[in-house]
């Protein structure tokens, strides 16, 4: 069982790590795409704000498929689909077939998202302690490389298609090898088993969103920050803090690289001191960086706050999915109650992400981009009211952290 464990832990990690390589050569390269395609500046946001609707679609519909096939099937299949979106952006030559190959990464993106998270809920509680994190973690070191392969695929001037090409054919087959491991935790059984929907059906549906809204709340406020460090942080340094065109460059990147320490060290202070505690720590360490960015005086005070926010957001989205998961499995014990909660829970993230942007600007516009940094900033205080959501029943987990549950884990083909 620890062998089935630790192999379905590993092959689930290297899925988030896939998906954060995805994702980062996608966005980081969206100059270059317009260039491609002739996309006009005031088309272009109809582009961009598709994909996260979309992916909200394919989230929804992740959570009554799972009602019918484990969760492991769909994530095995929903990969590729992203992986070849992906070069079918890279590699067209019209609008229209951008738009399709962007659709379909949207919809694809939106299952995998629910899909990966589901796996990683399911599996945390069958280890019985925190390593959620580090599934996130993974997709932070995906999207760090994803970045720099997207730098150096313009530095060089490279074809999108050049770009995208080597990394999917990389990808994708280890991606679908990687698959054979999966864990489907509580429903049982490995992903090989996974074309026995029977088992996968009964996906709870007794946890209604009144229940989930506070954790709803929270991943919306999450990635409303997100968002504004992610779109803003280069045009906030340079136009309001006076640095350089390539100084303002560097916040995103130092974000990005202290979203990944702290989420490779974030499971430990969840096992030490709780995640109701590392969840306020986080949203406490957020807010003071907004609040650093928003008064800095220059350009390396305001980096120094990009810092704190790495830091401080990056424990809230894996908590908040983990939360979501115990909450479903203690209102409803059935198997796939966290799984039809997880996907609710993941249409928040692009929630947040279609809010954060514009949100930011029209204040910026309106108003001044230093108060419109204190506005995420009071967002993410309201984390702090509602902590308590993340507390495990300790009745019944014995000091807050969930038993193993080793005999919901099944046993695949391949004899471990």
């Amino acid at each position: 069982m620890t062998d089935v464990l630790r192999h379905g832990r590993a092959s689930l990690a290297f899925g988030f790590f896939a998906q954060g390589v995805a994702f980062a050569l996608l966005v980081t390269r969206i100059p270059a795409i317009q260039e491609r395609y002739g996309v006009s500046d005031a088309l272009l946001p109809v582009f961009l704000a598709a994909v996260p609707i979309l992916a909200g679609v394919g989230s929804v519909v992740s959570e009554r498929l799972v009602r019918r096939v484990r969760p492991s099937l769909l994530l095995r299949w929903s990969q590729p689909v992203v992986l070849l979106a992906l070069l079918g952006v890279g590699a067209g030559d019209r609008v229209a077939v951008l738009a399709v190959a962007l659709a379909v990464f949207g919809l694809a993106v939106g299952a995998l998202d629910a899909s990966m998270n589901m796996l990683g809920v399911s599996l945390q509680r069958a280890y019985g302690r925190s390593i959620m994190l580090g599934f996130h973690a993974a997709y932070s070191l995906g999207g760090i490389l994803g970045a720099s392969l997207a730098w150096a695929g313009a530095h060089w001037d490279l074809a999108l298609w050049v770009s995208y090409l080597p990394v999917v054919v990389l990808l994708l087959p280890a991606a679908l090898v990687g698959s054979r491991w999966y864990v489907d935790g509580e429903r049982g059984g490995v992903a090989g088993d996974a074309s026995t929907g029977g088992s996968g059906g009964g996906a709870g549906a007794g946890v209604g969103f009144k229940v989930l809204l506070p954790l709803c709340l929270v991943m919306t406020f999450a990635y409303i920050g997100d968002s504004t460090v992610s779109n803003w942080s280069a045009k906030y340094l340079q136009d309001v803090l006076g640095s350089s065109e390539q100084l303002a460059t560097v916040p995103y990147n130092v974000y990005m690289v202290t979203t990944l320490v702290g989420r490779a060290v974030g499971d430990f202070g969840v096992r030490r001191f709780g995640a109701v505690a590392v969840v306020r720590g986080g949203a406490v360490v957020a807010a003071g960086g907004f609040a650093v960015v928003a008064s800095a005086p220059g350009a390396w005070v305001g980096m120094l706050g990009f810092t704190l926010l790495g830091l401080g957001l990056c424990v809230l989205v894996p908590q908040t999915f983990a939360a979501a998961g115990r909450l479903a499995a203690e209102r409803d014990g059935r198997p796939g109650a966290s799984d039809a909660a997880v996907a609710r829970l993941n249409v928040f993230n692009y929630v947040g992400f279609l809010i954060g942007s514009p949100l930011v600007g029209a204040l910026g516009d309106a108003w001044s981009y230093r108060g419109a940094m204190l506005v995420p900033m009071v967002l993410v205080l309201v984390t702090v009211v509602y902590a308590r959501s993340f507390e495990a029943q300790p009745d019944r987990y014995g000091g807050g952290h969930e038993r193993p549950r080793t005999a919901d884990v099944g046993r695949g083909s391949n004899g471990l």
